[in-house]
């Protein structure tokens, strides 16, 4: 084997323990289900600035299951999950860029609700939002 060769079977060594090892810590830091009965709540903001809360009781892994349950939601399906347009009977027109913006503690949701897995006090809210 020459030195050329043997060089090249290092780097793909190191790249190959460099992705596993990504790909460790990313497994061991990714949110987890909480299996059994979990209390969330969900407030939700309306178009007219009205807030009403809503505590669920739920075995769902995900909040859309759980918001589905209760019949809080609803939407059409993307390839991304559901795009919620729906929530406690009130619908948005995205023709006058309306939405529903999903928050978890204050804080802007960066998964959608097909992949936002709930845990045992989680509060989650759905603001009534106008503008892209």
């Amino acid at each position: 084997m020459n030195k050329k060769t043997r060089n090249v079977i290092i780097a793909v060594a190191i790249l190959l323990v460099v992705v596993i090892g990504a790909l460790l810590i990313w497994n061991a830091n990714r949110p987890a289900a909480q299996e059994g009965g979990k209390a969330i709540v969900l407030t939700v903001v309306h178009g007219d600035g009205s807030r009403k809360d809503f505590p669920i009781r739920t075995d769902a892994e995900t909040l859309r299951a759980a918001l589905e349950e209760a019949s809080l939601i609803e939407g059409s399906e993307s390839e991304w999950g559901l795009y919620v347009l729906t929530v406690d009977g009130e619908t948005v027109d995205e023709a006058q860029e309306q939405w529903w913006c999903l928050t978890k503690d204050g804080e802007m949701s960066a998964t959608g609700v097909d992949d936002t897995m709930i845990a045992d006090g989680d509060h989650y809210e759905f603001t009534f939002t106008t503008g892209w």
